[in-house]
Protein backbone atom coordinates (compact mmCIF):
# COMPACT_ATOMS: atom_id res chain seq x y z
CA UNK A 1 0.00 0.00 0.00
CA UNK A 2 1.02 3.31 -1.07
CA UNK A 3 2.09 5.51 2.22
CA UNK A 4 0.79 9.15 2.72
CA UNK A 5 3.60 10.52 1.70
CA UNK A 6 3.85 9.14 -1.85
CA UNK A 7 -0.03 9.46 -2.06
CA UNK A 8 0.19 13.37 -1.93
CA UNK A 9 3.50 13.62 -3.59
CA UNK A 10 1.74 11.81 -6.51
CA UNK A 11 -1.12 14.12 -6.12
CA UNK A 12 1.56 16.92 -6.30
CA UNK A 13 2.85 16.07 -9.36
CA UNK A 14 -0.78 15.12 -11.53
CA UNK A 15 -2.06 18.54 -10.71
CA UNK A 16 1.44 20.17 -11.80
CA UNK A 17 0.56 19.28 -15.30
CA UNK A 18 0.98 22.54 -18.00
CA UNK A 19 0.39 22.87 -21.60
CA UNK A 20 0.29 25.73 -24.28
CA UNK A 21 -1.93 26.72 -26.82
CA UNK A 22 -0.40 26.44 -30.36
CA UNK A 23 -1.31 26.59 -33.89
CA UNK A 24 -0.30 23.05 -35.16
CA UNK A 25 -1.52 19.66 -35.67
CA UNK A 26 -0.01 17.21 -33.53
CA UNK A 27 1.82 15.52 -36.28
CA UNK A 28 3.24 18.59 -37.77
CA UNK A 29 6.44 20.56 -36.36
CA UNK A 30 5.29 23.39 -34.44
CA UNK A 31 8.52 25.37 -35.93
CA UNK A 32 6.63 25.76 -39.22
CA UNK A 33 3.61 27.07 -37.15
CA UNK A 34 3.01 30.92 -36.88
CA UNK A 35 3.64 32.16 -33.59
CA UNK A 36 0.27 32.29 -32.11
CA UNK A 37 -1.16 35.73 -30.75
CA UNK A 38 -3.31 34.06 -27.75
CA UNK A 39 -4.79 31.00 -26.51
CA UNK A 40 -6.18 28.41 -28.55
CA UNK A 41 -8.24 25.04 -27.54
CA UNK A 42 -6.44 22.15 -26.88
CA UNK A 43 -6.36 18.85 -24.70
CA UNK A 44 -3.03 17.15 -23.65
CA UNK A 45 -2.98 13.89 -21.49
CA UNK A 46 0.36 13.21 -19.23
CA UNK A 47 1.75 9.49 -17.89
CA UNK A 48 2.84 9.70 -13.79
CA UNK A 49 6.10 7.48 -12.56
CA UNK A 50 8.15 6.88 -9.20
CA UNK A 51 11.21 5.05 -8.94
CA UNK A 52 10.60 2.62 -6.56
CA UNK A 53 8.70 0.21 -8.92
CA UNK A 54 5.17 1.94 -8.10
CA UNK A 55 3.46 2.17 -11.66
CA UNK A 56 0.19 4.46 -11.66
CA UNK A 57 -2.70 2.71 -13.08
CA UNK A 58 -4.58 6.07 -14.41
CA UNK A 59 -4.58 8.99 -16.35
CA UNK A 60 -4.40 12.74 -16.41
CA UNK A 61 -5.74 15.21 -18.77
CA UNK A 62 -5.54 19.00 -19.20
CA UNK A 63 -8.35 21.06 -21.07
CA UNK A 64 -8.20 24.46 -22.38
CA UNK A 65 -11.36 25.70 -24.18
CA UNK A 66 -12.72 29.41 -25.30
CA UNK A 67 -16.16 30.13 -23.86
CA UNK A 68 -19.13 31.74 -24.98
CA UNK A 69 -18.31 34.69 -22.92
CA UNK A 70 -14.87 35.39 -23.70
CA UNK A 71 -13.72 33.77 -21.26
CA UNK A 72 -11.90 30.46 -21.06
CA UNK A 73 -11.82 27.17 -18.93
CA UNK A 74 -8.69 25.03 -18.00
CA UNK A 75 -9.62 21.96 -16.33
CA UNK A 76 -7.42 18.74 -15.55
CA UNK A 77 -8.82 15.98 -14.51
CA UNK A 78 -6.85 12.83 -13.00
CA UNK A 79 -8.29 9.44 -12.44
CA UNK A 80 -6.23 6.87 -10.51
CA UNK A 81 -6.85 3.21 -8.41
CA UNK A 82 -5.50 6.10 -5.73
CA UNK A 83 -8.02 8.70 -6.11
CA UNK A 84 -9.45 11.47 -8.21
CA UNK A 85 -9.25 14.96 -8.77
CA UNK A 86 -11.41 17.59 -10.36
CA UNK A 87 -9.80 21.28 -10.91
CA UNK A 88 -10.96 24.02 -13.00
CA UNK A 89 -10.27 27.46 -13.66
CA UNK A 90 -12.15 30.02 -14.93
CA UNK A 91 -9.58 33.03 -16.44
CA UNK A 92 -9.69 36.23 -18.72
CA UNK A 93 -6.41 36.36 -21.14
CA UNK A 94 -5.52 40.13 -21.53
CA UNK A 95 -2.16 41.25 -22.93
CA UNK A 96 -0.96 38.12 -22.36
CA UNK A 97 -1.58 37.67 -18.86
CA UNK A 98 -3.76 35.53 -16.76
CA UNK A 99 -6.70 36.67 -15.14
CA UNK A 100 -8.42 34.22 -12.43
CA UNK A 101 -12.53 34.30 -12.37
CA UNK A 102 -13.05 31.26 -10.45
CA UNK A 103 -11.06 28.23 -9.06
CA UNK A 104 -12.14 25.25 -8.08
CA UNK A 105 -10.70 22.03 -7.00
CA UNK A 106 -11.43 19.09 -5.52
CA UNK A 107 -9.91 15.39 -4.51
CA UNK A 108 -11.57 12.19 -3.52
CA UNK A 109 -10.10 8.42 -2.77
CA UNK A 110 -10.82 5.58 -0.54
CA UNK A 111 -7.08 6.06 1.14
CA UNK A 112 -7.78 9.83 2.15
CA UNK A 113 -10.23 12.28 3.27
CA UNK A 114 -11.88 14.41 1.05
CA UNK A 115 -10.39 18.02 -0.23
CA UNK A 116 -12.07 20.98 -1.75
CA UNK A 117 -11.06 24.34 -2.42
CA UNK A 118 -12.92 27.55 -3.99
CA UNK A 119 -11.70 30.83 -4.57
CA UNK A 120 -13.76 33.36 -6.53
CA UNK A 121 -11.92 36.73 -7.69
CA UNK A 122 -13.59 40.04 -7.55
CA UNK A 123 -10.89 42.55 -9.10
CA UNK A 124 -13.67 45.61 -9.15
CA UNK A 125 -14.17 45.02 -5.26
CA UNK A 126 -9.97 44.39 -4.86
CA UNK A 127 -10.76 40.80 -3.11
CA UNK A 128 -10.65 37.36 -3.13
CA UNK A 129 -13.47 34.83 -1.03
CA UNK A 130 -13.34 31.03 -0.66
CA UNK A 131 -12.98 28.28 1.35
CA UNK A 132 -10.69 25.31 1.75
CA UNK A 133 -11.16 22.22 3.76
CA UNK A 134 -14.91 23.78 5.07
CA UNK A 135 -13.05 27.09 6.28
CA UNK A 136 -14.10 30.10 5.19
CA UNK A 137 -11.88 32.94 3.97
CA UNK A 138 -11.36 36.85 2.78
CA UNK A 139 -7.92 38.49 1.54
CA UNK A 140 -7.16 41.49 -0.52
CA UNK A 141 -6.47 40.89 -3.83
CA UNK A 142 -2.10 42.06 -4.89
CA UNK A 143 -1.89 43.08 -8.41
CA UNK A 144 -0.96 40.09 -10.35
CA UNK A 145 -2.36 37.86 -7.81
CA UNK A 146 -2.66 34.31 -9.54
CA UNK A 147 -4.37 30.95 -8.57
CA UNK A 148 -2.60 26.96 -8.27
CA UNK A 149 -3.67 26.70 -11.84
CA UNK A 150 -2.95 29.63 -13.30
CA UNK A 151 0.35 30.25 -12.53
CA UNK A 152 1.45 26.98 -14.18
CA UNK A 153 0.19 28.70 -17.35
CA UNK A 154 1.70 32.14 -16.64
CA UNK A 155 4.97 30.44 -16.58
CA UNK A 156 4.74 28.44 -19.99
CA UNK A 157 3.81 32.16 -21.60
CA UNK A 158 6.79 33.76 -19.87
CA UNK A 159 9.34 31.03 -20.83
CA UNK A 160 8.33 31.31 -24.62
CA UNK A 161 8.42 35.27 -24.43
CA UNK A 162 12.47 34.51 -23.23
CA UNK A 163 12.34 35.74 -19.47
CA UNK A 164 14.78 34.10 -17.52
CA UNK A 165 13.61 34.50 -14.15
CA UNK A 166 10.06 34.58 -12.92
CA UNK A 167 7.99 35.34 -9.72
CA UNK A 168 4.51 34.39 -8.85
CA UNK A 169 1.92 35.77 -6.11
CA UNK A 170 -0.16 33.05 -5.86
CA UNK A 171 -2.80 32.81 -3.94
CA UNK A 172 -3.98 29.42 -1.86
CA UNK A 173 -5.97 27.93 0.93
CA UNK A 174 -6.38 31.59 1.90
CA UNK A 175 -3.15 32.55 1.75
CA UNK A 176 -0.32 33.77 -0.73
CA UNK A 177 2.75 32.24 -1.94
CA UNK A 178 5.68 33.56 -3.48
CA UNK A 179 7.01 30.99 -6.33
CA UNK A 180 10.02 31.50 -7.96
CA UNK A 181 11.45 29.96 -11.17
CA UNK A 182 14.70 30.45 -13.12
CA UNK A 183 15.66 28.84 -16.68
CA UNK A 184 18.89 26.98 -16.30
CA UNK A 185 20.00 25.97 -19.62
CA UNK A 186 19.37 23.62 -22.51
CA UNK A 187 19.01 19.75 -22.45
CA UNK A 188 18.06 17.43 -25.25
CA UNK A 189 15.65 14.57 -24.16
CA UNK A 190 14.84 10.87 -25.42
CA UNK A 191 11.29 10.78 -25.88
CA UNK A 192 9.07 8.17 -27.80
CA UNK A 193 8.96 10.71 -30.49
CA UNK A 194 12.74 10.98 -30.78
CA UNK A 195 15.21 13.12 -29.77
CA UNK A 196 13.88 17.23 -28.34
CA UNK A 197 16.03 19.94 -27.70
CA UNK A 198 14.09 21.59 -24.88
CA UNK A 199 14.60 24.92 -22.65
CA UNK A 200 15.33 23.82 -18.80
CA UNK A 201 13.68 25.15 -15.69
CA UNK A 202 13.56 24.70 -11.77
CA UNK A 203 11.49 26.08 -9.16
CA UNK A 204 14.36 28.14 -7.27
CA UNK A 205 13.81 27.10 -3.54
CA UNK A 206 15.85 28.45 -0.66
CA UNK A 207 19.84 27.47 -0.08
CA UNK A 208 19.72 24.70 2.42
CA UNK A 209 16.28 22.59 0.47
CA UNK A 210 17.39 19.48 -0.63
CA UNK A 211 13.81 19.66 -2.82
CA UNK A 212 13.88 19.83 -6.03
CA UNK A 213 11.66 20.58 -9.17
CA UNK A 214 12.81 20.13 -12.44
CA UNK A 215 10.66 21.08 -15.94
CA UNK A 216 11.46 20.45 -19.56
CA UNK A 217 10.00 23.00 -22.18
CA UNK A 218 10.04 22.10 -25.57
CA UNK A 219 10.04 25.51 -28.53
CA UNK A 220 10.00 22.99 -31.12
CA UNK A 221 6.07 22.37 -29.62
CA UNK A 222 5.77 25.69 -28.76
CA UNK A 223 7.31 25.18 -25.43
CA UNK A 224 5.08 22.69 -24.25
CA UNK A 225 6.14 21.12 -21.15
CA UNK A 226 7.13 17.58 -21.69
CA UNK A 227 8.62 16.51 -18.79
CA UNK A 228 8.40 17.33 -15.12
CA UNK A 229 10.35 15.40 -12.24
CA UNK A 230 10.90 16.51 -8.79
CA UNK A 231 13.27 14.80 -6.55
CA UNK A 232 12.75 14.85 -2.25
CA UNK A 233 15.08 15.01 0.29
CA UNK A 234 15.41 11.58 0.77
CA UNK A 235 16.33 10.55 -3.47
CA UNK A 236 13.06 9.57 -4.40
CA UNK A 237 12.09 10.62 -7.82
CA UNK A 238 8.43 11.40 -9.43
CA UNK A 239 7.84 12.45 -12.74
CA UNK A 240 5.17 13.15 -15.56
CA UNK A 241 5.76 12.99 -18.83
CA UNK A 242 3.45 13.92 -21.83
CA UNK A 243 1.52 10.97 -23.64
CA UNK A 244 -0.26 12.67 -26.42
CA UNK A 245 -2.09 16.32 -27.42
CA UNK A 246 -4.67 17.22 -29.88
CA UNK A 247 -4.87 21.01 -30.94
CA UNK A 248 -8.07 22.50 -32.24
CA UNK A 249 -8.80 26.08 -33.51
Amino acid sequence: MLTPRFRTLLFLLLAWLIVTPVYADETQAAATAPEPPGLTPMRASYNASMDKGITLNGSAERLLKKQDDGSWLYRTRVDSFIADIDETLTLRWENGKITPLRYRYKLSGLFIKDRKQAIDFDWEAGKATGHYRGERFSVELKPGTLDPMGFQLQLLQDVRAGKERMEYQVLDRGDYDLDVFAVIGEETLDTDNGEMVTVKAAKVREGDSKRETLMWFAPQKNYMLVRLLQVEPDGSRYQIMLDKVQFRN
